[in-house]
């Protein structure tokens, strides 16, 4: 599985450590917020939202240069509106991974 890394920020932001720092907070508040959303929407089956908050997941999951796993959220971000969840344990696993990480930087 791929490790998620601050490639993708580092080099956006070309070197700007103080604008980096204050990236990588918002991804480390907004990241659980939104991983307990979706937790929520797929525990009550309403797959919309549930898509809608797997959207929002998807661009932390590329920043975090996650490409593979990227193309995993797109594609059930798009099954979901079908009601079809066979990607929903290696979605899951991804959060894992990236909560892991965040715990860790």
């Amino acid at each position: 599985m791929e490790k998620p890394n601050l490639f993708y920020i580092q080099n956006m932001l070309g070197g700007d450590t103080g604008f980096e720092q204050k990236l990588i907070n918002i991804i480390k508040a907004e990241f659980p917020e939104e991983q307990q959303t979706y937790q929520n929407c797929i525990s009550s089956k309403d797959y919309k939202a549930t898509s809608e908050i797997v959207h929002k997941l998807k661009h932390k999951i590329s920043i975090l240069g996650l490409e593979k796993s990227y193309q995993v959220a797109a594609a059930y971000e798009l099954k979901l509106l079908d009601g079809q969840l066979d990607l929903k344990e290696e979605f899951e696993l991804i959060l894992a991974t990236i909560t892991n990480y965040l715990q860790e930087i």
